[in-house]
């Protein structure tokens, strides 16, 4: 959970900050509250729906296919132009050391770099990614945790600058910056993503999730504020490295921002090798269930490995990084909103399923308390998630509808070869399967089967929950 949500967004995130001023660490404890909304909802979804998928299959369990099909590929889309933002970010703290002069085909060269290392690591198998998510996690921790503690003893006043430096209203300022610190909280549904691969998942995955929220909100929320107090806001507005800048200006030398680059470059290899898993398991649960190209659900190998998902991931990841490199200034940012707005919408779909499921079935296995407090929460994460959509501008969500609604043919095309394989071939009896899979291809001389009763084999309809055994917490 950590190793996903903490990557380099964190350590790029001041900057991108800081045109909003202070104002925006407001923005941030907003973004929190909500984040935390989520992660109960998340937590709360997981324990009836322990399998792989996390907001594909809740989607899809509440609202039916097509409503688990947007999910898993808006999230899909999501995963890898998230690892897009996050190696631009990335790149920025390799260029402490190498590339000062920030040319751009070498900026894209690193960045080429940095994506296909966690790839290389995802094709071993999921026993490897794993220990190199720990390992990163624990050393990205450490800058951070510096940041959080000592860097607060070291803030100038001075240096925050105006409070609503964009000069507009204060509710617009954030709405727009917390669009983009809610970036810094994608992943926090990853440990529901992967629930099939985690030992007890009904008791595990709530519990990284909320906890896993929680340290990271501490470690943000603090950490953003000593790099705000540390650096000038009008040094903050043009780095590409702020944590680094930060730690030297505390130390007064250059050797304890290279330390913080380090460890920015550590943290977001560990990151991008967590989210490319992620990239590669969301289709993968919906390719098994007919609701995504079949190339996603093969495994490769002796450790099972999604290939397909891995390396398509990665290279439509490669393509939008490189075609921001050459197209945009703020290349950090336009990808950050991209990526928020195609998260969001999965967050909004999991929120609906959960109010959905409490309003359906809570009053039968929940106690009147717990149903109240679970509502309350779904209503705050959904509330949060339209705020999210909202804050993420006019251009963004255009830019997100569109990619959004290019799954339409993808979708169309998929139930059209999932009916071409259940129609009966010419030239062979027709099974009582495929009779009762398909009423409108029944042969003439084939009698209808009685109304009455669904006969044993035909499967549920998809579209509803499957109501719990009931439980008392």
């Amino acid at each position: 959970m950590i190793g996903s949500i903490i990557g380099t967004g964190v350590f790029a995130l001041p900057a991108a900050l800081a045109p909003y001023g202070p104002i925006s660490l407001v923005a941030f404890v907003v973004v929190t509250l909500g984040a935390l909304a989520l992660a109960m909802t998340f937590g709360s979804l997981s324990k009836r729906a322990p399998a792989s998928g996390g907001p594909y299959v809740y989607a899809r369990e509440a609202f039916g296919e097509f409503a688990g099909f947007l999910n898993a590929w808006s999230y899909w889309i999501t995963a890898w132009a998230g690892n897009a933002a996050i190696v631009v970010a990335w790149v920025g703290y390799v260029e402490v050391f190498v590339n000062t002069q920030h040319r751009t085909w070498v900026s894209a060269l690193i960045a080429l770099i940095g994506l296909w290392i966690p790839a290389a690591i995802n094709l071993t198998g999921v026993r490897n990614t794993g220990a190199f998510q720990v390992l990163t996690t624990v050393l990205k921790f450490v800058p951070l945790v510096f940041m959080a503690t000592v860097g607060l003893l070291f803030i100038d006043p001075d240096n925050f600058g105006a409070f609503n430096a964009g000069g507009g209203s204060a509710l617009g300022a954030i709405s727009a910056a917390g669009a983009i610190a809610l970036f810094s909280y994608l992943g926090l549904e990853a440990a529901s993503v992967v629930a099939s691969r985690v030992r007890e998942p009904g008791r595990n995955v709530p519990r990284a999730t909320v906890y896993g929220t929680l340290a990271c909100a501490a470690i943000y929320i603090l950490g953003t504020l000593a790099v705000f107090g540390t650096v000038s806001h009008g040094e903050l507005a043009v780095t590409s490295a702020p944590f680094t800048d930060a730690a030297n200006n505390i130390t007064g030398g250059t050797w304890a921002g290279d330390i913080v680059a380090v460890a920015a470059i550590v943290s977001g290899i560990g990151a991008l090798n967590g989210w490319t898993m992620l990239c590669a398991e969301m289709p993968y649960a919906a390719a098994r269930d007919g609701l995504f190209p079949r190339a996603f659900a093969a495994l490769r190998g002796k450790n099972d490995v999604p290939v397909f998902g891995i390396v398509t991931s990665t290279v439509l990841a490669s393509l939008i990084t490189v075609f921001s490199y050459t197209r945009f200034d703020d290349v950090f940012t336009k990808i950050v909103l991209l990526s928020v707005l195609t998260a969001v919408i999965p967050y909004l779909f999991s929120a609906a399923a959960q109010l959905y499921w409490l309003l359906e079935h809570g009053r039968e296995s929940l106690r009147p308390r717990t149903l109240a407090r679970d509502v309350t929460v779904a209503v705050l994460a959904m509330a949060f998630s339209y705020w999210s959509i909202q804050g993420s501008g006019y251009q963004t969500v255009y830019y997100g509808l569109f990619v959004l609604l290019l799954g339409l043919p993808v979708y169309i095309w998929l139930r059209h070869g999932r009916e071409d394989d259940a129609r009966p071939k010419p030239g062979r009896p027709v099974t009582p399967d495929e009779r009762a899979a398909t009423p409108d291809e029944r042969p003439a001389e084939t009698p209808p089967p009685a109304p009455a009763r669904r006969r044993p084999g035909i499967p549920r309809p998809r579209g509803t929950i499957r109501a719990p055994l009931p439980h008392h917490d």
